[in-house]
């Protein structure tokens, strides 16, 4: 039995842990700017609609076989933003990188000023014609949207910053600072002869950029457990991207008399390895960056438990692992995407093949991702192999502490009124990976509103955004160049 001592040190010392955890959660207060202005421009949105929709109309698809890339589309589409906005092209610098990437430069009065640097891409995933309410490219507008493929990604931004600049040149803005506006043509297919084309060009400049800003997250709501407002997730890093193909050989055959194992036996027994042992999970970095910003928003039980993730991350890591959306946030995740064997059932196929997509964590690599697939499944009759042409290390991350990130919130909590924000881990690859090294201040935010039940459209059926939600976009791009360049 506990003596009454034992007892009277047990309960001091619960009281010493109430007490910590409730200085902790004390301290712990809203990260959230307060501003006074709220951005809204006089911009004719039936206009502006009718751009997008037509930039819609120009099906820029990208395919990792070039050959089934009608380029010409892309030319057309450089003529059609020639026509739409007729300033941009008269009074900023242009120029065409590797025959369809496009570079504006709108140059500053202070040359001591770094540059900004933003981003967006011309191309479009392919589409199937089955389940559209407005067929695909026909940038139909109607319920208060604009519809077709690349109005979610990555149109909406690309004419967004267009539009802004247009509208800055008619009210006779002149920025301080050079910006700068760099369009990719293939960044759904990785951007090398794209944006990474753009960046190799910078480079040979000898450019550096005061940040950089691409697509990347947007504003959502619902999401986040524990937070009913909107908010603005702004990525500071993105996971890199690894496929890996298992191979094995075996004699093949006929099915009738099977050996004990089968290539295709002896891949899935390895694929089966690598699902039942998962990367390990770390809430570090830009996803407990994501709690830091949100946890003072919440009510006071979770509020305490962000604020003591000393005492209760282990509980929240298998919280967030018991979701998909959120487990990503957490671990380099592994994903068996492919499969061949026969060509036939009832023959042994000679040579098996699974092909596995990785989403490297920062703080992991992919020769560390590699190492440990060896290890795990053991058995040297799998051929490791790595996919190169889609091959990226995680990026390094952004700060939260610096002033670029500050204008980039100043400027969301300006333009999008009631919205939180909060830094976050970019899950997918954008183009923004060829730029890290040109900006120490590289972040992924598209400046819309998504509802919930609209994400799935993005590179899916039905891909729209609204009218108040684009507005917002535009409204955005130009306070963004007003606070950054003014």
């Amino acid at each position: 039995m506990l003596t009454c001592i034992a007892i009277s040190s047990l309960a001091a010392l619960l009281l010493i842990l109430i007490a910590i955890l409730a200085v902790k959660t004390a301290a712990f207060k809203s990260k959230q700017l307060i501003v006074d202005f709220k951005a809204e421009y006089p911009v004719d949105m039936d206009a502006a609609a009718g751009r997008l929709s037509g930039a819609v109309q120009c099906p820029t698809v990208s395919n990792l076989d070039e050959s089934q890339v009608d380029f010409e589309q892309l030319a057309r589409f450089r003529e059609y933003l020639a026509s739409s906005f007729p300033l941009v092209h008269s009074s900023l610098d242009k120029q065409v990188i590797n025959k369809h990437g496009l570079l504006y430069c709108w140059k500053g009065s202070d040359p001591a000023k770094k540059p900004i640097l933003l981003l967006a891409h011309q191309d479009v995933v392919p589409v199937t014609e089955e389940g559209w309410t407005h067929a695909p490219f026909s940038g139909a507008i109607a319920d208060g949207h604009i519809w077709g493929r690349g109005t979610l990604d990555d149109k909406d931004s690309l004419m967004g910053m267009l539009e802004a600049v247009e509208y800055l040149l008619k009210d006779g803005f002149g920025p301080a600072r050079s910006i700068y506006m760099a369009f990719g043509f293939q960044e759904e297919v990785g951007g090398r002869e794209g944006a990474g084309k753009i960046a190799e060009f910078l480079k040979s400049q000898g450019l550096q950029f005061e940040y950089v800003i691409d697509e990347g997250s947007v504003a959502v709501q619902g999401l986040v457990p524990g937070i009913t407002s909107w908010v603005a997730l702004v990525g500071t890093a993105e996971k890199g991207y690894l496929s890996l193909e298992l191979l094995t050989e075996a004699g093949g055959g006929h099915a009738a008399w099977p050996p004990h194992e089968s290539a295709v036996g002896i891949v899935a027994t390895a694929v089966a390895k690598l699902q039942k042992q998962p990367f390990p999970a770390r809430l570090a970095g830009p996803a407990a960056a994501l709690f830091e910003y949100l946890g003072p928003e919440m009510s006071f039980p979770n509020k305490m438990i962000f604020a003591n993730l000393w005492l209760f991350r282990s509980i929240v890591k298998g919280k967030l692992a018991a979701k998909p959306g959120t487990d990503a946030l957490i671990r380099t995740t592994t994903a068996p995407t492919m499969f061949r064997g026969s060509a036939q059932d009832n023959v042994l196929p000679v040579l098996a093949t699974a092909v596995i997509n990785f989403r490297i964590l920062p703080g992991d690599t992919t020769a560390g991702v590699i190492a440990r697939v060896t290890e795990v499944i053991g058995d040297p009759r799998v051929k490791v192999t790595p996919l190169k042409k889609l091959l990226f290390e995680p990026s390094p991350a952004s700060p939260t502490d610096s002033w670029s990130f500050g204008i980039i919130t100043k400027t969301i909590r300006e333009a999008l009124p009631a919205t939180l924000v909060a830094p976050t881990l970019v899950l997918t690859r954008t183009d923004c990976t060829y730029f890290t090294g040109l900006s120490a201040c590289c972040y992924r935010f598209v400046p819309e509103r998504i509802p919930g039940d609209e994400l799935a459209s993005i590179h899916g059926v039905n891909e729209r955004i609204s009218i108040d939600s684009y507005r917002e976009m535009i409204n955005f791009y130009i306070r963004l160049m007003q606070n950054s360049c003014g």
